[in-house]
This record gives C-alpha cells, sequence and structure tokens, in this order.
C-alpha cells in the first residue's frame, strides 16, 4: 500500500495535468479496492463499462464491516502519520490546480481531488483536524469564489460539511476566517446558480445543529485488539 501512495504522490504533487490526473485515479483505486467487497469479479470492471451492459455494482460495505478489513485497518494506520496522509496530499494538489492558468482543464481535475477528498474525511475522520489550519481552511473557502464553476462550489460545499463534522476546532477556524460571511455572500450573489444556493442551505441547515464530540482516532478508527 506505501508504494502505491508513494507513486500516487508523486503524480499528484506534478505541474503536469495529466500525471495530477493519474495520480488521483490511483487514489481512487486503492479507496475502490478497500471499500467495494472483492467477492465477485465485477468489481473489476470500470463503473462506465457495468452501466453500459446492464450489469449492477456490488454496493460499498458498511463501515461497521469494513472496520474489520485488514486493508481498511491498514490504510487508517498510514493516515495516521504525515508522510502518508492522503488529505493533506490532496489539500497540497488542489493549491497546485488552482494556481493553473487553463480553468478549462483543471476545474475537472480539482472535482474529481475534492471528490476523493470527501471520500477520505469520510474514511478516515481524524483527518479532518487539518483543516484547524488556517491554510487549509483558507484553500477550501477559496473555492467557492465566484470564479469557480457551480460544480465546483457544490462539491466544495460538501467537503467543507464533512470537514467540519464532529471536529469543533476545525469550525472554530471557520469562524475565525469569516467563512459564514464567505457562505452568505455566496448565497445573496445574483450569479449563484440555484443548485449552489441549495447546497449552501443544507450547509446552514448543517451548522446550525447542535455540535458533535471531536473525531479522534480512539473513537473513530477500527479498534485495536
Amino acid at each position: 500500500m506505501e508504494a502505491l501512495l508513494s507513486l500516487s504522490f508523486d503524480n499528484t504533487s506534478s505541474k503536469d495535468i495529466s500525471k495530477i490526473r493519474k495520480g488521483l485515479r490511483q487514489i481512487e483505486g486503492l479507496l475502490a479496492q478497500i471499500c467495494i467487497p472483492p467477492s465477485s469479479s465485477q468489481h473489476k470492471r470500470r463503473p462506465s463499462s457495468s452501466r453500459l451492459s446492464g450489469d449492477t455494482l456490488l454496493p460499498p460495505r458498511q463501515l461497521s464491516t469494513l472496520c474489520q478489513d485488514p486493508a481498511y485497518r491498514e490504510f487508517f494506520r498510514l493516515q495516521e502519520g504525515f508522510e502518508w496522509n492522503v488529505a493533506s496530499r490532496l489539500m497540497a494538489c488542489l493549491e497546485t490546480l488552482l494556481g493553473m492558468p487553463n480553468a478549462t482543464q483543471s476545474n475537472a481535475i480539482i472535482l474529481s481531488a475534492l471528490d476523493i477528498l470527501q471520500g477520505v474525511l469520510l474514511l478516515h475522520p481524524p483527518s479532518r483536524a487539518l483543516f484547524r489550519r488556517e491554510s487549509y481552511m483558507d484553500l477550501l473557502l477559496d473555492l467557492l469564489d465566484a470564479a469557480n464553476p457551480p460544480v465546483v462550489q457544490s462539491q466544495a460545499l460538501l467537503v467543507l460539511v464533512t470537514a467540519l463534522l464532529a471536529t469543533p476546532e476545525s469550525t472554530r477556524t471557520f469562524e475565525k476566517m469569516d467563512g459564514l460571511l464567505t457562505i452568505a455572500s455566496l448565497f445573496k450573489s445574483r450569479s449563484t446558480s440555484r443548485e449552489v444556493k441549495l447546497k449552501v442551505v443544507e450547509f446552514l441547515y448543517f451548522y446550525l445543529m447542535p455540535e458533535s464530540p471531536s473525531a479522534n482516532s480512539s473513537s473513530a478508527g477500527p479498534q485495536k485488539k
């Protein structure tokens, strides 16, 4: 697993858009192997080909069973250290993508990186603590800028919800950096699409709910025996 992560990190840290795309696919493939049950040969086929042929993809495993899986436990263990932490690498990748001049090419890759980031934050809740840092939170809020397409703004809002879920420290950073003002401005702007405004309403509904205890490695991950 370390070898695959190392290879994918080399690609996602590149300035070459094709290498970044390849690195994201490698990470996505690793997560798919962890989350999808290997009891059928169907899971080896690409989702697109399965849809075209009418085959039904196997549903992801429940977290309660996933926590007992050796591959997931190994992935969780590796995420506890900085060297193999996928979320931090994805944030660095997003920073690189935002600095690229060709928005048409980079927007699709940004969307893919955000989608994978959300999955990683769900699989490894302690990684949400990264957003206690202002630099990471600032980058996430930058993705809500009006210059970004609605699909990127919507996915960034979903990642923001996941980043704040059961992580009060990250919520305090969000508030300190006027995150609510950013959200309110996005909602009030005439240029904001209806789809994004609906996502903003969903975010506010989540934000106004009572806070949950902090998600840490002892309560949110596989228990050692």
